[in-house]
């Protein structure tokens, strides 16, 4: 059976209204500023203009409920709209300036309603970061005022914190009793920048200096002379490290005796006080058993003993990195002094810490590709001078400067396009970094800057690290220059800063400061008569011997 369909409809009678239908729409594309970059823009104006493009005409009715921006905080941010391009554009800007190095969200619902009523397909979310203030957050000063006030605030960490009972140098800001031997090796060694620069009189000197020493012979913990790399400040207990690094540190031990000798030399006048200080920092030197470390005479140093674990820890100090001076010191000491056999086969491996390769077009001599963290041309070149330093490996002076070049044009070139960096904002090395502690290089960059890496390698780079210092005070000062100097660290990609300061950090910059002004603490380091010993046993030459 088939069935015809028959219209109800009279002739004569009206079309009915034509049914509306509410097509979905789509986001075509976004603009910030006149550029194309996805959906997360830095370095973004305080004033932008974001161009959210659509693919059909828009109910402006719909934009209350549909777009909302909003800072990382939940701060609602007003802002003005206009339409173009059959009104299936929206430029977007907020109605005042944002605030600098801030995070917004600009979010467009599926609230969002095309004039035929139609739905959006997807929301579209969109974050910026905003720029950092360019204007001066100090008022400028000449560039040998400048590095006056970073070494006078920056020694203040040393001078006003140092723990009342030891007056050892605090791990960090935040260590309560805890107390650093490495470094506080690198605090004494800015007490004779301090008295030349008067920032402190001699006597305040001395008088510190005695107590430090004092408290080091006669209170702490030391395993074959060598001391732990934690100690309470008020006892002279031992703190772990960790559970079995609880004993001996041999390469803290040498930043600390590093430091002695340069105080030996400083204090040098005839006085009782003086002397007695010299005799007390002679029997703290003489008591280390470097040779000791060898484990059963094995032609390598180690690291670390404990008393509870004895060797488990088992690291051998092998080059290239901070620790030359653990070696120089050792082949130095007039009780425990070890051969030339133990460096060559230890430290260098045979030859084995050569690297030769270039980077950004400069011959690195030494260690692993791109340098590693710029501490490794610090802690240990605090005392010891690489300007005239040569072995059969290398120039040390050369391998300083051109392991800090590599790190500068890393961050000039900038590979991960982590925002900030550039030939101003440079310097990666081991300090605080977001959720904890790292050694930031090229080969582990998280986007992390520490002020002590461009600071302290002035000797090296001066005109890299004046660029750097006037950018971190003058640009960022609001951020990161506070009571001890510059804080331990910064990301502007992340916009984060450390609240923190650390012994090895802030030391570092007064020490290399000074070097770089003055060559006054490689002076007196390289004049200690057990030194030349040391650097010519290991086949070293140099103008200081």
């Amino acid at each position: 059976m088939v069935w015809f369909g028959v219209s109800c409809r009279q002739e004569g009678d009206p079309e009915p209204p034509a049914r509306v239908v509410s097509a979905s729409f789509e986001f075509n594309s976004l603009k910030v500023d006149g550029a194309s970059g996805g959906f997360n823009y830095r370095g973004v104006q305080i004033k932008p203009y974001l161009r959210f493009n659509f693919s059909g005409p828009l109910n402006t009715s719909s934009f209350a409920n549909a777009i909302l921006f909003q800072s990382e905080s939940g701060e609602v941010v007003p802002y003005t709209t206009l339409l173009e391009n059959g009104d299936s554009t929206i430029i977007l800007s907020p109605a005042s300036n944002l605030r600098y190095l801030t995070s917004y969200q600009i979010l467009v619902s599926k609230a969002l309603k095309s004039k035929t009523n139609g739905a959006l397909l997807s929301e579209v979310s969109v974050k910026l970061t905003t720029t950092l203030d360019s204007a001066d957050k100090f008022p400028r000063i000449s560039d040998d005022a400048l590095l006056d006030l970073i070494q006078k605030q920056t020694f203040r960490y040393f001078w006003d914190f140092a723990h009342p009972v030891s007056g050892l140098a605090r791990e960090r800001n935040t260590s309560g009793d805890i107390v650093t031997s490495g470094g506080s090796g690198f605090w004494i060694m800015t007490i004779p920048v301090a008295i030349e620069r008067k920032f402190i009189t001699r006597e305040q000197g001395l008088e510190r200096m005695q107590k430090i020493v004092g408290f080091l012979k006669d209170k702490t913990d030391t395993f074959h002379g060598a001391f732990p790399h934690w100690l309470n400040g008020a006892t002279g207990k031992t703190v772990p490290f960790s559970t079995k690094d609880n004993g001996a540190d041999l390469v803290e031990t040498s930043y600390l005796v590093q430091g002695l000798l340069t105080a030996r030399q400083y204090f040098d006048a005839t006085s009782a006080a003086e002397t007695a200080l010299r005799k007390d920092i002679n029997t703290i030197w003489t008591a280390v058993e470097w040779d000791w470390f060898r484990k059963n005479n094995e032609n390598v140093l180690y690291w670390h003993w404990s008393p509870d674990y004895n060797w488990e820890m088992n690291h051998q100090i092998k080059g290239w990195n901070e620790c030359l001076i653990t070696y120089v010191l050792a082949a130095s000491s007039p009780t425990h002094p070890i051969t030339r056999i133990v460096y060559e086969q230890g430290w260098t491996a045979n030859g084995g810490f050569v690297n030769g390769k270039e980077f950004y077009g400069i011959k690195l001599p030494l260690g692993e590709d791109y340098g590693g963290p710029l501490f490794f041309a610090h802690y240990s070149f605090l005392g010891l001078n690489p300007t005239n330093l040569t072995d059969r490996y290398t120039h040390y002076f050369t391998q300083n400067k051109n392991h800090t070049l590599v790190n500068y044009n890393y961050c000039r070139a900038n590979p991960k396009s982590y925002y900030g960096y550039s030939d101003q904002n440079w310097g990666l090395t081991a300090s605080d970094i977001p959720g904890g502690y790292g050694a930031s290089s090229p080969t582990n960059d998280k986007g992390v800057i520490s002020p002590t890496a461009a600071l302290s390698s002035f000797p090296y780079t001066p005109d890299e690290s004046m660029k750097a210092l006037k950018f971190f005070y003058y640009k960022l000062g609001d951020k990161i220059w506070s009571d001890y100097g510059f804080r331990d660290a910064f990301s502007l990609d992340q916009l984060w800063f450390a609240g923190s300061y650390l012994a090895i950090d802030q030391g570092p910059v007064i020490i290399m400061i000074e070097n770089h002004r003055s060559v006054l603490v490689w002076n007196l380091f390289m004049s200690n008569p057990e030194v030349k010993t040391g650097l010519q046993t290991l086949g070293f030459s140099t103008a200081d011997l």
